[in-house]
């Protein structure tokens, strides 16, 4: 009985396959050249704990190929804020929002021509426990999932992008390296 239940779902599978291969459709990272380039992103890291945390997430996502040299530079622009969510009847938090907005500019090297801008805003919540180390604890696992998600994000946009063609940017600007302290996100139009 199981074999061919196995068997009757192998064959659905291949139907839906050639059925999505018949109209056209073609799998994002199938793309032709979407997975090299995203390969050849660098990222610049910035200051900050969550500024490491999503570069690393980045390099993953991007499957970053440190053996070839880096088509493009991308810089972060981070900002971070938490909101207390669970109010108890002495007025202490129990639960709060930690938001993670990330700007991003990507520029294609090395002449620094900027070939996309883009911003991603992550919100999660996380318990804040009575004892100090376990609320840490939860602040820091929250920091490290709102970062995880801003990276698959950012690597689903990009791949989006450059599956679609990559359009040429319509007026040539460099990238200014932001200031060594700055953490606060400018405003970026989204899109390429």
């Amino acid at each position: 009985m199981r074999s061919v239940r196995t068997l009757l779902f192998s064959a659905a599978l291949a139907a839906a396959g050639l059925a999505l291969s018949g109209c056209g459709f073609t799998p994002l990272y199938g793309a032709p050249g979407v997975i090299p380039k995203l390969a050849a992103i660098e990222v610049i890291q910035p200051p900050q704990r969550s500024g490491y945390l999503i570069s690393q997430h980045l390099e993953d996502a991007f499957a970053r190929d440190h053996s070839a040299q880096a088509q493009y530079s991308m810089r972060l622009s981070l900002a971070e804020a938490r909101y207390p969510r669970g109010i108890r009847t002495d007025n202490v938090a129990t639960r709060y929002e930690y938001v993670l907005t990330a700007d991003y500019t990507l520029a294609s090297l090395p002449g620094g021509d900027i070939a996309k801008k883009g911003r991603v805003r992550v919100e999660v919540t996380y318990d804040s426990a009575d004892q100090p180390y376990a609320s840490i604890a939860a602040e820091q696992d929250a920091e490290d999932r709102a970062a995880a998600e801003a990276a698959r994000r950012i690597q689903l946009e990009l791949a989006a992008w450059m599956a679609t063609g990559e359009p040429t940017t319509k007026t040539k600007q460099k990238v200014t390296p932001p200031p060594a302290n700055s953490t606060t996100p400018t405003d970026l139009p989204t899109g390429g």
